[in-house]
């Protein structure tokens, strides 16, 4: 397995499905609990794709991306943010603060094996 996604995510039926579809695609999937432990792990893994539950106000998706993309070393990585479609506000947000795509939940489902293999 030398493909690693990180994900910032804590919903319990995403990151088990997202486990379970790197499983399937020989992709690692690690997942980091706040936004702290986002960039360490980043620094440390070298991600290949970085995944990021907008939603999740808790999580401060929106920071952990300006974070992201304002570190030298993490800068060019690739983020994939998702977010419930009646959230059409957080997509621009997500844009604005760096993200490099933003998809609703739905797509993402539906495609997760493409992006977890080959990102979008």
């Amino acid at each position: 397995m030398s493909r690693l996604v990180l994900g910032l995510v804590d919903d319990l039926f995403f990151t088990a499905k997202i486990s379970a579809t790197a499983s399937i695609c020989e992709v690692s999937v690690t997942f980091a609990k706040h936004q702290e432990d986002l960039l360490k792990t980043a620094r440390e893994k070298k991600p290949s794709l970085v995944l990021i539950d907008l939603s999740k106000e808790n999580l401060n998706p929106l920071q952990a991306i300006e974070a992201l993309k304002a570190d030298p070393e993490l800068r060019t990585l690739p983020i994939i943010g998702f977010y419930s479609h009646v959230q059409t506000e957080l997509k621009e947000k997500a844009l604005q603060a760096g993200c490099n795509t933003v998809i609703p939940r739905s797509f993402f489902s539906q495609n997760l094996a493409k992006i977890l293999s080959h990102g979008i």
